[in-house]
């Protein structure tokens, strides 16, 4: 008797990455971090599903995980802002705020949100 194929194993990529953002769209974390991790593992030069992933892991409190794959995330696209906000936030969380700190002021800078300067808000 063949063990049956595991459920967020089953179908297309395509389909997976439907259920996937389903699963997420749900607030279910855990069964869209499980369809993902195959995504990932299948295609670790697409950035959307290891982003996702990473989201998933974050909310479902999976901190370890969410950080490992933003670092994974980041070693490859250097310049992915988001990713460096998330592994901010993921570094706060944990209790790591001086880690997190250069990584936050990387997303502020990419994103364009600087501070604004006393010198550009003095009339002359």
């Amino acid at each position: 008797m063949n063990t049956p194929t595991n459920y967020y194993e089953q179908g297309t990529a395509a389909e997976r990455w439907t259920r996937a953002g389903l699963f997420f769209d749900a607030k279910e974390y855990v069964p869209a971090a499980r369809v993902l991790d195959t995504l990932a593992t299948e295609a670790p030069e697409q950035l959307a599903p290891r982003l996702l992933l990473a989201r998933a892991y974050y909310h479902s409190a999976q901190l370890s995980r969410a950080e490992r794959e933003l670092r994974a995330i980041l070693e490859r696209w250097p310049v992915e802002d988001y990713a460096q906000l998330l592994l901010g936030r993921t570094l706060e969380r944990q209790g790591r705020a001086a880690e997190a700190a250069p990584h936050l002021r990387i997303a502020a800078a990419m994103a364009g949100d600087f501070p604004e300067s006393e010198d550009r808000n003095t009339t002359r």
